[in-house]
């Protein structure tokens, strides 16, 4: 299999919940397996994510389990027939208050605040934007509106409001019943659904960490940025996270498709630039659902993520319910591989001006560049808690990043890091004696040879969080 710097985030559902086709598909190139908090029970959860631990046990490597939480139920009710079809200049009533099913010519909300939210010229994007409602008046419980565009409304479907503005907390009272489900198997990573700023991430960080006490486990959080609120609160929204997720089909509807590539682009750069790591994620494989393989836009577009930095690409429909998951990750794997292949290695540019007031960040850095020059093989990081790779991974380099952990936990959560392999060693106390163990690792694998060059990391004394202050060029023999 090509080496390959770009993680793939891969949604479990019916179509990939079977065990051996798990384990070939993490085999395949699976680094992080998502479980989609919006269907399915909470012991659907727990039994998934043992099926996933057991498999990436089968395959031999470790993955990352993100549990996605919901977030606000922004929909339409249900319709008596299941689905009522709008034309142009219809009426139809959005009405909080209905309890009947819906019809021809309106339908109840499972948002309930809808009518506080909205005022008269607002235009409402449903079903992701494929019907639009202009927004004639608000009485009482019921909005009153005129199908702009039209089509097929069916069940449940979400509800936007151009421009943003709908004030739906980014955490329910089901979210946080969920958080204790993923806090109950230790889901590596929370990803929060339409925060509209950094007050919801640390909300999100208080609800996990007290429900991971027991267990004496923090997981990482993962912004998903779709609200067009969030946009101009990106920054404090990432530093109240530990990475974000580009999501682009609610955040096309709110802020148009036309906005979101450029956007896409500005938000990776700003979380390399964070030292938090980026997921790209929606319809990015989309026709696989159906085709055993991608129209030549998909292949651009995975490619054109892979190049602007992203950490990861992320596949939704495509594994869950796709007719060919498998062969999903195997196309995706082989585009990222190819695209790495083209990038820039700017080092020197991307150290000049920047300042480090601490000692393990310097060293990182300083890892990377004597890397660089002298052509090393690989890059070890000896690191607790991983953070020494994270921050060696924010820049483009084509030399391997190797992170040895002694810690679980650890390992799991550097499989989202771009070019981060991580690997659980049974690391000794007694530095030299802990070095020399991180060589003969990397030989077993057949990633240096004797006399090849590489550099490693570490601190002293070993196994201090935060504690890496060596560097150390060797030669392996």
């Amino acid at each position: 299999m090509a080496r390959r710097a770009t993680k793939i985030v891969a949604t479990l559902g019916p179509a990939s919940s079977d065990p051996q086709l798990l384990e070939q598909m993490i085999r395949a190139g699976v680094n992080v397996v998502r479980l989609n908090f919006s269907h399915g029970k909470a012991q659907d959860h727990i039994d998934r994510a043992t099926l996933v631990r057991q498999a990436a046990q089968r395959a031999g490597r470790e993955v990352a389990i993100m549990a996605d939480l919901q977030g606000p139920k922004i929909r339409v009710g249900k319709f008596a027939e299941g689905k009522v079809q709008l034309a142009p200049g219809e009426k139809f009533v959005l009405d909080a208050a209905r309890t009947a099913p819906g019809d021809l010519h309106g339908v109840g909300l499972d948002y309930k605040e809808l009518p506080r939210d909205v005022k008269p010229g607002d235009l409402l994007l449903l079903n992701d934007g494929l019907i639009v409602l202009t927004v004639d008046r608000v009485a009482g419980e019921q909005v009153h509106t005129t199908v702009k565009l039209g089509g097929e409304l069916s069940n449940n479907k979400g509800i936007n409001k151009l421009g943003g503005g709908l004030t739906a907390p980014a955490l329910t009272a089901k979210d946080m019943e969920d958080i204790r489900t993923a806090m109950s198997f230790q889901a590596d990573y929370v990803a929060v659904s339409f925060p509209k700023n950094a007050t919801d991430m640390e909300m999100a960080r208080q609800l996990c960490n007290v429900a991971g006490a027991e267990a004496r486990h923090k997981p990482g959080l993962i912004a998903k940025i779709e609200r067009a609120e969030a946009i101009p609160n990106l920054e404090s929204i990432l530093k109240a996270s530990d990475g974000i997720m580009v999501a682009r089909g609610d955040l096309a509807v709110e802020v148009g498709n036309a906005a979101v590539p450029a956007l896409q682009k500005r938000m990776i750069r700003l979380a390399r630039e964070h030292d938090k790591f980026v997921i790209t994620a929606t319809q990015m494989m989309e026709s696989m659902i159906t085709n055993p393989v991608p129209t030549r836009a998909e292949v651009s577009d995975v490619a054109n993520a892979v190049l602007d930095g992203t950490d990861a690409v992320m596949l939704s429909a495509e594994t869950a319910a796709g007719k060919y998951p498998l062969e999903t990750i195997v196309e995706m794997a082989n585009i990222c591989s190819e695209a790495e292949k083209a990038e820039d290695v700017r080092l020197d540019a991307d150290f000049s001006g920047m300042s480090f007031s601490r000692i393990d960040q310097s060293i990182a850095i300083g890892a990377l560049f004597t890397a660089h020059h002298l052509g090393c093989k690989a890059i070890v990081a000896l690191t607790d808690s991983g953070s020494t790779a994270l921050w060696m991974s924010r820049h483009r380099i084509h030399i391997p990043i190797y992170a040895l952990t002694t810690k679980l936990v650890t390992q799991r959560r550097m499989a989202m890091y771009r070019n981060v392999r991580p690997l659980l060693v049974d690391q000794s106390a007694e530095r030299d004696t802990a070095l020399a163990e991180a060589e003969a690792h990397l030989k077993k694998r057949g990633i240096v040879t004797s006399g090849d060059i590489y550099v490693i990391t570490c601190g002293e004394p070993m196994g201090a969080p935060g504690g890496t202050n060596m560097l150390k060029i060797c030669r392996a023999v």
